[in-house]
């Protein structure tokens, strides 16, 4: 069962080039709790950092797709180090506030969010340069979905630690200092990397979006983000229901935990259909889990159907990364993968929104209705997908800098 992964991490450069990668990532799972922490440590209420949070996460979906074309059609070192430097200035600027000047904290996380390095679609989309067999690219997907969640489980219990240790002006200064360091760490030593250019194509204001195949599975990662944003909302109201102060976070760990094993299982698998075949039974699997918990169970019970629902979200994304990789215009894949991202923080937003009003007015049963529906929806959107793909796969990128890495 290991011997793709362990084929994957003996290919050269590999390692150093996952780890820089995820380091840089790490503010994905440090800095929307940072930044709570340090507004709430300067009394602001969680009105006014609930619209923080909604810019900074607007601004990232809003800055991803434009930063990634600019990595097609300039490479990766300069788009990341750039907006490296620049997001870095908006931490800079939030702590330097004091949190006490909210126009200022506004300007510094749309600054920010904005230019968030595009590191997650920069590596997706090196991997098929860099890798030696072109099977090992879906390996580098599928683990690529599984590690993601070590993000959201090691970044907060950092943010925790600093907050306590040094405070939580210094907890954002070091959300900033691991983001820099990663990615100069990937960006910059690696012959890969600096060598990468998309390929040549006409340039075309929809970019990406040309490829019908993409727009649908966009539409369709909405609803995906849509449930994971109910499930953040949702766990929190079970937790009052139910009593038990600290349960929501063991539930979305459980979540994350599943989903990490479902990504490592689904990475090997030689599967014999088609990524727009899978996807749609992928994603309608994770409602049966959510269905289930309308019923309210207790906590034991809630915690395997969490579990049972996580196991598809690593391999909807590794899919999803397959299905881009294949079906996107040649020379715009970065900025691709970008709109993946785009949609399922869309989504999550959307779905906090919806689940909350859920909460209100029709109480703890109707926000699991929420990710149910928008489970079966996004997998109804994929079904549309394998007509829209029979045209064929696009032909593989060349991989000119291989020789180099190996």
């Amino acid at each position: 069962m290991l011997a793709a992964y362990r084929t994957f991490f003996a290919q050269p450069k590999v390692i150093p080039l996952f780890a820089a990668n995820f380091l840089g990532r790490m503010t994905g799972g440090m800095a929307p709790l940072g930044i709570t922490l340090f507004l709430r440590s300067h009394d602001h209420g969680f009105g006014f950092i609930g619209l923080v949070l909604a810019v900074y996460q607007l601004s990232s979906a809003t800055g991803g797709p434009l930063l990634g074309r600019a990595v097609d059609r300039f490479g990766q070192v300069p788009v990341l180090c750039g907006s490296a430097l620049g997001a870095a200035a908006g931490y800079v600027l939030l702590v330097g506030s004091g949190g006490d000047n909210r126009q200022a904290a506004l300007a510094a996380v749309m600054l920010a969010g904005l230019l968030a390095p595009p590191l997650e679609p920069c590596l997706r989309s090196l991997w098929p340069n860099v890798l030696a067999k072109p099977e090992l690219v879906a390996t580098a997907y599928a683990l690529d979905a599984s590690l993601q969640e070590i993000i959201f489980i090691v970044g907060p219990l950092l943010i925790v630690l600093a907050g306590e240790l040094a405070g939580q002006g210094t907890a954002l200064l070091l959300t900033a200092a691991l983001m820099l360091l990663g990615t100069a760490a990937y960006a910059l030593p690696h012959r890969a990397v600096r060598a990468w250019r998309g390929l040549p194509h006409q340039p075309d204001w929809a970019g990406p979006l040309r490829s019908t195949v993409l727009r649908r599975f966009v539409l369709a990662m909405v609803g995906v983000g849509v449930g994971l944003g109910a499930l953040n909302i949702g766990t929190v109201a079970y937790e009052e229901h139910v009593g038990q102060p600290g349960l929501s976070g063991v539930l979305l760990g459980t979540f994350a935990g599943s989903s990490l094993v479902g990504g490592l299982v689904y990475g090997v698998v030689r599967w014999r259909i088609a990524p727009a075949g899978r996807l749609p039974w992928l994603m309608s699997g994770s409602s049966l889990g959510f269905a289930l918990m309308i019923s309210v169970p207790r906590p034991a019970l809630a915690l395997v159907l969490t579990a049972a629902a996580g196991l598809f979200l690593s391999p909807v994304m590794a899919c999803g990364f397959s299905l881009i990789s294949e079906h996107v215009p040649n020379g715009t894949a970065t900025e691709a993968f970008a709109w993946m991202a785009t949609a399922v923080t869309a989504g999550n937003a959307l779905g906090a929104y919806l689940a909350g009003l859920a909460v209100q007015q029709g109480g703890l049963r109707a926000v699991f209705v929420l990710p149910v529906v928008a489970a079966l929806a996004a997998a109804l959107v994929a079904l549309t997908l394998g007509r829209a793909a029979r045209g064929g796969p696009r032909l593989p990128e060349p991989r000119p800098v291989s020789e180099a890495v190996r």
